[in-house]
């Protein structure tokens, strides 16, 4: 195990691994209290929840976990080993010895992009486990299967999906140093000041684990659908039409001028609707 520090106040923040469903999952952990777990997108990685660690550890025991192909954590090779229900297990198993040590038999799951999507399957497969879910910019996969099939304004937006299931898109994303993803994940953080020279150093050394973008990109070649275009600003709307169709007691929020990387660009104004959220009877 290895601690440091969050920010100043906050609880310390532990490196752990959990050895579950096959494979071994790194996780950084902080606080005490009912468990909260974050799921990180593409192509992040544990690092994108720092500020949400900070805040809800005060109170929480708050988990985010490299999933599975990602930074620290195993990274199969075989392409049938990032199936979607097969990264909802690594949850559900995750979870599992988490709530064994925090105490409680459910938790709250928070979940961005691939994250999300993950989570919306997890959140089929074993609603029994979960207090409350929250989604951020990733679409419900009932929905975004019809707007794929449907929508030709989806179709053209999500065609980056090509890209990164080709097999040049290692090379073309780790290019100059990961610049293409680089400007694509931190771009708009460096301009606005809510990315720092040292949180860039810390994505570079994550996607340069060997075989951590293959795991990531693995995650779009196994799967027939995926999560919206980052950046994508034209279709959110029409992702969450027919939500409440499938989804029981929804809550939605929408953050003014957030991108699809808002859980680090506004993260107080995040952490705030999470509590808010939490707060709910």
């Amino acid at each position: 195990m290895v601690a440091g520090a969050l920010q100043s106040g906050a609880p310390a923040i532990a490196h752990e691994y959990a050895d579950v469903n096959g494979v071994k999952l790194h996780y950084a952990r902080a606080g005490k209290g009912p468990l909260i777990v974050f799921l990180h997108g593409f192509p992040e990685f544990w690092y994108e929840w720092k500020h949400q660690l900070a805040e809800f550890s005060t109170d929480h025991t708050a988990v985010a976990p490299d999933m599975r192909g990602y930074n620290l954590s195993s990274k199969p090779s075989e392409l049938s080993e990032y199936a979607v229900p097969k990264l909802a297990d690594d949850v559900r198993a995750l979870a599992s010895e988490l709530l064994k040590a925090a105490g409680g038999e459910r938790f709250t799951l928070v979940a961005h992009d691939w994250g999300g999507v993950v989570a919306w399957v997890f959140a089929a497969l074993h609603p029994e486990m979960l207090d409350r879910l929250v989604i951020v910019n990733a679409p419900h996969p009932t929905i975004f299967s019809r707007l794929l099939r449907d929508d030709p304004a989806q179709q053209k937006a999500s065609g980056y999906m090509l890209l990164f299931r080709g097999p040049q898109a290692e090379e073309t994303l780790s290019a100059n140093g990961y610049a293409m993803l680089t400007s694509m994940v931190l771009g708009g953080g460096l301009k606005n000041g809510t990315v720092t020279d040292a949180d860039t150093q810390m994505y570079v050394d994550a996607w340069s684990q060997p075989g951590a973008l293959t795991g990531g990109l693995n995650y779009y070649r196994a799967a027939a659908i995926g999560p919206p275009a980052p950046g994508d600003a034209a279709r959110p709307a029409n992702n969450l039409n027919g939500l409440e169709t499938v989804v029981p007691k929804l809550t939605v929020k929408r953050i003014p001028d957030g991108t699809h990387w808002v859980v680090r660009e506004q993260a107080p104004e995040v952490n705030r609707l999470i509590r808010e959220f939490l707060a709910q009877p």
